[in-house]
């Protein structure tokens, strides 16, 4: 919305349109209206960008990181998730 429509706006100007021409969605502040212009500015879209931190581990992995987990019950289990390249992970 900032080059939207007939002139350029500022962010706070966007903020306020937003909220007067979509007032059935929740309101978007100054903040998040400045890091979509920045991706916007870097990657020339909006689209959702999936986050860096998720890994997909497959069952392997998880069972080796158990097994390490178990061996050495001192190491915390986030030490041996980056020992072995992960960086994050969910152990359903």
């Amino acid at each position: 919305m900032i080059g939207y429509g007939d002139r350029a706006r500022t962010q706070c100007e966007v903020v306020r349109l937003f909220r007067e021409t979509h007032p059935d969605l929740p309101p978007l502040n100054q903040g998040t209206i400045s890091k979509i212009e920045a991706q916007y500015r870097e990657m020339g879209h909006v689209r959702k960008v999936p986050s860096k931190r998720q890994a997909v581990v497959d069952d392997d992995t998880k069972l080796n990181l158990l097994l390490a987990l178990e061996e050495n019950s001192i190491t915390p289990a986030r030490q041996l998730a980056r020992d072995s390249g992960v960086v994050d992970i969910l152990l359903n």
